[in-house]
């Protein structure tokens, strides 16, 4: 078959179940003013941190859902870690499973939900006087790290 017209989803079923741990980051640039409301609890629509880890955590277990070639997969932890920065709002998800495939799309999927719920709670702040979002912007997506270890572990 041509790889080009192949459309059907990886068959990873001879792959020896292994650990694997995936680490991405993020960062949402807020204004001054939204970087205050996050750092001291200030939001009008809530805890900014607590909401925006829950939604973390639901898109790294929806990440097959959203993304059509990934694998439903046993997520054996997950961790949200959020850190105020002097520009912004930065989101680190960990996710760790044992399993034939990887979890770096999950870990990308609950830094991407993670930042759009801040940035959805943080709406009323970053807005200017004609709704636009002069300030805010998601940058720096990536992977950090990713692992695979012993077929044993």
């Amino acid at each position: 078959m041509d790889e080009e017209s192949w459309t059907g989803i990886v068959d990873v079923g001879s792959k020896p179940v292994v650990s694997r741990e995936a680490i991405a980051t993020g960062l949402l640039i807020l204004s001054e003013e939204g970087i205050d409301v996050v750092a001291n609890g200030r939001s009008p629509k809530g805890d900014v941190r607590e909401a925006s880890t829950v939604a973390a955590i639901q898109a790294v277990k929806e990440t097959p859902r959203t993304l059509p070639h990934c694998h439903p997969i046993p997520i054996e932890g997950c961790t949200v870690d959020w850190g105020v920065e002097e520009n912004g709002l930065r989101c680190t998800v960990s996710v760790r499973t044992h399993w034939t495939t990887g979890v770096e799309m999950e870990a990308l999927c609950g830094v991407n939900a993670g930042l759009l719920c801040a940035w959805d709670m943080l709406k009323p702040i970053e807005k200017d006087p004609q709704g636009q979002y002069p300030t805010s912007r998601m940058e720096g997506i990536r992977v950090l790290r990713k692992s695979k270890g012993d077929p044993h572990d």
